[in-house]
């Protein structure tokens, strides 16, 4: 599907040039998913508010991580395993970790399995959590908050997923190494 433009800073509308710019200075490239997204400024802008305020929360980097990768790998995003695979080892998060979330294995913390079966629920049935499910992740030792904090990742991930599997947005060269196929449809 090609009716998506790849801007560069300089063909990108004018609204969007500013957020251009701010990722080639904190990234060192402009990443794909923004040279797309910037063909509407408010989703560029939207995308980068909501990753700001993700970090905000009061999960731990490994959780949002947890978080990103759980929602990437369930809506089977080709560019974002790859992006947030890179990014999870830049944060420090351990590699099993990372390995079991992008070959969807539970995780061996209990803790950090309640958090991705949580949000596997919360994706899967659109936010209509059972009873059951909130407890149990409650259970698991995070606080109501947590679970508000997921829908912020949540609408992050929505916004990226659906706009690289419409504009099937070819894998940036640094994250090429962190290439990513469902290999197993998860029975969870």
């Amino acid at each position: 599907m090609t009716v998506f433009t790849h801007h560069s800073i300089e063909s990108a509308p004018e609204a969007a040039k500013p957020l251009m710019e701010q990722a080639v200075k904190e990234y060192g490239m402009l990443p794909g998913l923004y040279q797309v997204m910037s063909s509407s400024p408010e989703l560029l802008e939207s995308y980068f508010k909501l990753h700001e305020m993700f970090e905000r929360t009061a999960l731990s980097v490994t959780e949002r991580n947890i978080v990103w990768l759980t929602i990437n790998v369930e809506h089977a995003c080709h560019y974002c395993v790859p992006a947030h695979t890179a990014i999870a080892k830049m944060q420090g998060v351990d590699d099993e970790i990372v390995a079991a979330l992008r070959e969807e294995r539970p995780l061996a913390d209990a803790r950090l399995e309640a958090l991705r079966q949580f949000t596997l629920i919360l994706v899967r049935e659109r936010g209509n959590a059972p009873k059951a499910a909130v407890d149990t992740f409650l259970a698991a030792g995070f606080e109501p908050r947590a679970i508000l904090d997921i829908l912020v990742g949540l609408a992050q991930k929505v916004l990226s997923n659906y706009t690289n599997h419409l504009a099937e947005t070819p894998v940036d060269a640094p994250f090429q190494a962190f290439a990513w196929e469902r290999i197993s449809v998860a029975a969870e």
